[in-house]
């Protein structure tokens, strides 16, 4: 193929992409009751259909479940009156729903899982045992971690050992109440020094701690800035990996918005049988309920593979 023939063919894509969302969308829309499930558990977040849904989180699973949605995720569900987590979770359960990871600890600002020390290891204790009794509550069955911030003074091999000798502590809470520690690599332009960023890294780190209860949220919208080679990182680290994050780049709207073809990674990622959460944590291109109904339909697009 010549270049001409090439960019002619590029055109045509990038206007028909945008007409296959439009058309998925409403042909979803029309069809009578319930939206079909997705082939996938593409999570919402409680807050992301509040102009379609409203305010209420009740409300907002109930619309989700509506459009063929089979999880949601909360990142600070632990955060919320224990009240408001049992009737989440009460709801959750009655649409059979699943409850993606919510956010145990994550603090950019200060070095933490890095370090060889006594009180940091007693607060990352403290905070496992917080995590259990909140995955008591809501029946959720994972909950993220973030390492926290490297330490230029400490050679990386020593920090790496540290990182995995504090996970095998909090293990050893987590996963007898059956919670799975994810963590998450995030990408170094958004979120500069911190010590974990890449999925061979994050992999290479649970097989140091060698538990069924440490293992990787994959976030895309991260490792596309990070490394990219999605797919071949996806392969390469499946045993390892137990949820994922969704969002485009650049700017990390909804899936179709940006860079990433998530029709084809969603597709090897049902190929491979993945049964877990992809928890949609982004934005929207636009703003309202158009916006709102644009991040379902992107989806259903995506979703059909």
């Amino acid at each position: 193929m010549n270049r001409r023939d090439f960019l002619n063919r590029s055109l045509l894509a990038s206007v028909a992409f945008p007409k296959l969302v439009d058309a998925a969308g409403a042909e979803a829309r029309q069809s009578p009751g319930k939206a079909a499930p997705f082939k996938l558990k593409y999570a919402p977040s409680i807050g992301q259909f509040t102009n379609l849904a409203g305010n209420d989180p009740v409300a907002q699973i109930r619309y989700a479940a509506d459009q063929g949605f089979t999880a949601m995720f909360d990142n600070g569900i632990m955060n919320r009156p224990v009240e408001q987590q049992e009737l989440i979770a009460l709801e959750l359960s009655r649409r059979g729903m699943t409850l993606g990871p919510f956010v145990l600890y994550a603090d950019f600002a200060k070095k933490s899982f890095v370090l060889r020390d006594q009180d940091v290891r007693r607060m990352l204790l403290q905070k496992m045992k917080d995590g259990v009794e909140t995955a008591k509550r809501t029946g959720c069955r994972q909950a993220l971690v973030v390492p926290g911030r490297y330490d230029e003074s400490l050679a990386w091999e020593y920090q790496t050992a540290n990182v995995i000798e504090n996970l095998r502590a909090c293990v050893e809470i987590c996963q007898p109440a059956g919670l799975v520690l994810v963590i998450e690599p995030l990408n170094s332009k958004n979120h500069p020094g911190l010590f974990l960023i890449r999925i061979p890294q994050a992999y290479s780190i649970c097989k140091g701690v060698n538990s069924p209860s440490c293992k990787i949220v994959n976030d895309l919208y991260h490792q596309q800035i990070s490394e990219g080679n999605l797919i071949p990182n996806i392969d390469a680290a499946w045993d390892e990996i137990a949820a994922f994050h969704i969002g485009d780049s650049p700017g990390r709207n909804e899936p179709t918005t940006g860079e990433i073809n998530y029709r084809n990674i969603f597709k090897r990622i049902h190929e491979k049988g993945y049964q877990g959460v992809l928890c949609m944590e982004h934005g929207q291109s636009k703003p309202g309920k158009e916006g709102e109904q644009a991040v379902i339909d992107a989806y259903r697009v995506c979703d059909q593979f």
